[in-house]
């Protein structure tokens, strides 16, 4: 299966087996597991760089790799990443940690910049053809079948035709130019707001360190009431180069599909940073001779467009925990719903041995035949996404999704039409488990 480009009628037209929209962590995971099962694979994203929340969103941390108890969860791909970061000195240790909000937690901290050099390899070992700072314009169907893209960049109009897509654009943007149907916010819910990641240093990590969760809670409490911190909240990763730390404590309420308001949150998002900044070096142990050194590329967008799939994955499944037949990855994130205004925090967390499952029918939009959607933009309930929209998670999914796009498409053979609902979910697992993925 390889891929082939020509010019047809003045244009440039890309044929592979998998075209996967969107470079974040989940959509790169599914490039590169299709790839390793021989599929061509083109990977479309709109920066010069992968990782999306990751790297331009300058997250800084893999959360939740493990239950309470400390049972692996999530391993695979996203393993693999880890380890790759820490080959370049990109990775601190995994760790428990309480955060500012009092909630324990588990993590990787990284250094964004790090894991762009790491994907890169990936991508490139795999054998994926990455076509960077690229753009969708539009997605051509017929009937319940994508039969292309097409992708404005540097050349041009450039038309894209694949037997898979894999969305992984976060706001499933190819999916909505394909007329796929997506999930209504129920009654009393909002999207969850974005975040603009900032870098803040130097720090005296073991003055800060040493804080106990009440003298934080009562610090960010303060920042709050202040109107310094626009969440009370001082939860930050260190970088692993440096006595820097990525703080995660903005809060923008906004639809990101708005292309207005996605601008105006931008210049908000910084304009929080420099104030949380300033309040920082003048209230918090440890970070008095610190100063803001940089904003993320974007805002960190939490929740926008959600798919509806072949299932609608529940909060009520998460927490029983549902096991399905058709279960492609595993989780133990809590669900973590940061409310649009206001500096609380809805969060249920999981018993110690408490992890769920996610199936393969919430990857399979509802309306195509062809199609499967990764990352954030999964077929699940609001709250249920709360849980699940987690960047470990995410590389999990995408590590099923790459695989099944390729199994899917190797079935078409010449001439026939991708049928994703027709992958052998148990060899797809197997598949799975072989390369080290954890599914309960």
């Amino acid at each position: 299966m390889n891929a082939s480009m020509n010019t047809r009628g003045g244009s440039l037209v890309v044929e592979a087996d998998v075209a996967v929209c969107g470079g974040g962590v989940a959509g790169t995971m599914a490039a590169v597991a299709a790839a390793r099962q021989g599929a061509s694979v083109v990977l479309v994203e709109r920066y010069g760089f992968l990782g999306g929340n990751a790297t331009a969103g300058a997250v800084a941390q893999f959360n939740s790799w493990q239950t309470g108890n400390g049972r692996k969860v999530v391993a695979g791909l996203a393993d693999e990443v880890v380890a790759r970061l820490r080959l370049y000195g990109g990775a601190r240790a995994h760790e428990s940690f309480v955060m500012s909000t009092g909630h324990r937690m588990d993590r990787v901290e990284y250094a964004p910049e790090v894991l762009k050099l790491v994907l890169d390899d990936m991508v490139a070992e795999a054998g994926v053809r990455p076509l960077l700072h690229a753009n969708l314009l539009g997605v051509d169907c017929e009937g319940r079948q994508v039969t292309g893209l097409r992708v404005l960049t540097k050349g041009g109009v450039l038309a894209l035709r694949a037997g898979v897509l894999v969305d992984a654009s976060g706001d499933m943007d190819a999916l909505k130019q394909a007329g796929a149907r997506f999930l209504e916010l129920g009654d009393g819910e909002a999207l969850q707001p974005a975040t603009m990641m900032f870098r803040f240093g130097p720090i005296d990590f073991e003055r800060f360190g040493a804080l106990s969760k009440a003298e934080l809670a009562a610090l960010a409490a303060k920042g709050y009431a202040q109107g310094g911190l626009a969440r009370a909240a001082l939860h930050s990763s260190r970088d692993p180069y440096s006595n820097d730390g990525w703080f995660n404590i903005s809060r923008l309420g906004i639809d990101a599909t708005d292309p207005m308001a996605l601008g105006a949150a931008e210049i908000e998002g910084r304009r929080q940073a420099w104030k949380a900044s300033a309040f920082l070096a003048a209230a918090v142990p440890g970070c008095e001779d610190g100063r803001l050194r940089a904003f993320a590329t974007q805002v960190g967008v939490r929740e926008t467009r959600r798919v509806e799939g072949d299932h609608v994955l529940t909060a009520g499944e998460l927490l029983a925990p549902m096991q399905f037949p058709d279960a492609v990855a595993a989780g133990a994130y809590p669900i973590d719903i940061h409310p649009a205004q206001g500096g609380a925090l809805h969060y249920v967390p999981m018993d110690d041995d408490h992890a769920y499952q996610i199936p393969y029918r919430s990857l399979i939009p509802s309306t195509l035949d062809n199609a499967l959607v990764v990352g954030r933009g999964i077929s699940a309930s609001h709250e249920a996404l709360a849980a699940i929209r987690v960047m470990t998670i995410s590389m999990a999914v995408g590590h099923a999704a790459g695989i099944a796009a390729a199994m899917a498409a190797k079935a078409a053979g010449a001439g026939m039409g991708a049928q994703v609902r027709s992958v052998a979910v148990p060899a797809l697992r197997e598949a799975l488990v072989r390369g080290g993925a954890v599914l309960a």
